[in-house]
């Protein structure tokens, strides 16, 4: 017996194209729905071969509508099927998981701008928490979002602000939660720029699975403003939210500024003033030897363009040995230690570049660079307590004079101040070349770029290294003021060493392309007596000159000191220009 009149003129009494609506009062909410054009057959297959729900077969099962739906909606389809909902359903089996119809609805399906969809931001929360009913709980009633929405907000996020509707990111694994920070830097902007302006938000943009992020501190679903007693990050939960990684902390740890704006005053003053020392530092270094260097450059290429300078002496004459062995020794400890540094520090700086997330992946990823840094300080600091050690034998055992004042010594004294003078008139053509002593104004500046530097990076290290320990007697923002002294020092020496250094020893016209001295100890004596006169009468006038001679290097000791030297000048302009083109860029 026919139950449904098939006729056209029923189907035509029901207003619709099917009679469907005489047993499933369904038809009056899809009538309303933004699927109202379609046909019940559209969705349930044809009239003699629907089967119910609960049949794994049916077009409208659980397991089956991701097919169904995307025959219309293969974008939206393809999101879902990559999601932890999609891959407990599909591939774990779980019918009780999300399927479409599960957020959407069945037949009463609205779009999600209507404000009674089940997925308006004022039915987001309810649909999702028909199965996350803990999570919904919690976040209406302890999170600065949840009771937001409450009270009516919209501007408040809601579940699908973090967690997408179709992908429905659900961060399961670490990497994925390293992802965080950008959704919630889509409305704490502010934050976002002076987290990544942190250790954490830089080391985390990197990679590096233990750094903290947004959602460690302030925790997902129970997030308050810090003035509220229940929240993570209030003043009474701070150690404890900080222990979680670092254990038991002081309390001055936990006064570390997460978000510190090092360029506003009134934020941290003492964060501040220390962000404008080093930026004024920066300046004041580049731009003076800038200015000095470009003005040598031209003068240098006009003299060769003149023929001013003589020919280079060939390696086969007499040579005045200029550095000893030790000095070589540990002049290659320096070399290697920098580059080290600098390869392992760079990408923390400049962790937002293409090119500082691959420099960290080629040791291994970030924690074997954090590893190499700390190795490469660590004989920095070896290397560095052995010179002063040597210094301090020549002078109190040995009882060698002169060390620290005079000709020999590197302590600046009036003759540079004089030799600086007369450069700076010779680049502008007023003067001749200044005749020069054993060490140079600019060697001195670059012997005490490298061991003023040292104490100064690597006693800010120290506080970066163990911030634990030292806020046991120095306040919180010392360890913030140290991330911007340690950064910015460290800009200070790459870019001193690998502009200003290479271009004193190794790119001027007079040494291009590369000066072996430093690698073989020895200098040709024509050449000597050119470019330290001084130095040179004062041997002669004592007799000194044949002590100080020594036989031209072998092949292989320049073949191996050309390899060296060429391979770290490489690496260092390759950094200098990964550096400037992330200024222009970034």
């Amino acid at each position: 017996m026919d139950v449904v009149p098939h006729t056209a003129e029923a189907r035509a009494a029901q207003g619709g194209s099917a009679p469907c609506q005489v047993c499933h009062d369904a038809g009056v909410a899809l009538a309303e729905s933004i699927h109202a054009p379609l046909d019940c057959v559209t969705c349930h297959g044809s009239a003699h071969e629907i089967r119910p729900a609960s049949d794994p077969s049916s077009p409208s099962s659980p397991l089956r509508q991701f097919q169904t739906c995307g025959t219309c909606h293969a974008d939206r389809i393809e999101g879902y099927l990559g999601s932890p909902h999609a891959r407990a359903l599909l591939l774990m089996g779980l019918v009780g998981a999300p399927s479409c119809m599960s957020c959407h609805g069945s037949h009463a399906i609205l779009p999600a701008s209507d404000p009674h969809s089940s997925l308006s931001r004022a039915h987001t929360p309810e649909t999702c928490g028909s199965c996350h009913l803990y999570v919904l709980d919690t976040w209406k009633a302890e999170s600065a979002h949840g009771i937001g929405w409450v009270e009516g907000s919209t501007a408040v996020p809601v579940c699908t602000t973090c967690h997408t509707q179709h992908v429905a990111k659900v961060f399961t694994k670490r990497s994925e939660l390293l992802k965080t920070p950008e959704t919630c830097g889509g409305c704490h902007g502010d934050k976002y720029s002076t987290y990544r302006g942190s250790f954490h938000g830089k080391a985390t943009q990197l990679g590096f699975l233990t750094g903290a992020i947004c959602s460690d501190c302030h925790t997902p679903h129970r997030n308050l403003p810090a003035d509220d007693p229940r929240s993570s990050v209030s003043p009474d939960h701070l150690r404890e939210t900080c222990g979680q990684c670092h254990g038991e902390v002081p309390p001055e740890f936990a006064r570390i500024a997460p978000h510190v704006d090092v360029s506003d005053p009134e934020d941290v003053p003492e964060v501040y003033w220390a962000w404008l020392g080093m930026t004024s530092l920066l300046i004041a270094v580049f731009g003076l030897f800038g200015v000095h260097d470009l003005l040598w450059l031209q003068r240098a290429l006009v003299g060769w363009w003149r023929g001013e300078f003589p020919a280079r002496p060939v390696a086969e004459g007499p040579h005045v040995r200029r550095f000893s062995k030790s000095d070589i020794r540990v002049h290659v400890v320096v070399v290697v230690t920098f580059l080290t540094l600098a390869a392992t520090g760079l990408p923390i700086k400049y962790h937002a570049t293409g090119w500082a997330e691959t420099l960290a992946a080629v040791p291994g990823g970030i924690d074997l660079t954090r590893l190499l840094h700390r190795l490469a300080a660590v004989l920095t600091f070896g290397y560095a307590v052995f010179h002063v050690g040597q210094l301090a034998y020549r002078a109190g055992v040995r009882r060698e004079r002169g060390l620290f004042w005079g000709w020999r010594s590197m302590v600046p004294r009036g003759k540079d101040l004089a030799d600086l003078w007369s450069n700076l008139r010779y680049f502008l053509y007023l003067a001749p070349r200044p005749r020069l002593d054993r060490w140079s104004y600019w060697e001195k500046f670059d012997y005490f770029a490298v061991f003023w530097g040292i104490p100064v990076i690597g006693l800010s290290g120290l506080l970066l290294w163990f911030p634990a320990f030292f806020t046991r007697f120095l306040p919180g923002w010392a360890i913030n003021a140290a991330l911007i002294v340690h950064s910015d020092e460290a800009l200070l020496a790459v870019g001193f060493i690998f502009v200003f250094h290479f271009f004193h020893t190794h790119l001027r016209p007079e040494s291009f392309p590369l000066d072996p001295v430093i690698f073989t100890g020895v200098v040709p004596l024509e050449r000597f007596k050119e470019e330290r006169p001084v130095e040179y009468d004062r041997l002669v006038a004592s007799g000194q000159l044949e002590s100080r001679l020594a036989p031209p290097p072998s092949a292989s000791r320049l073949r191996n000191a050309a390899l060296f030297g060429f391979t770290a000048v490489a690496i260092g302009l390759i950094l200098v220009f990964a550096i400037f083109w992330s200024l222009l860029a970034y």
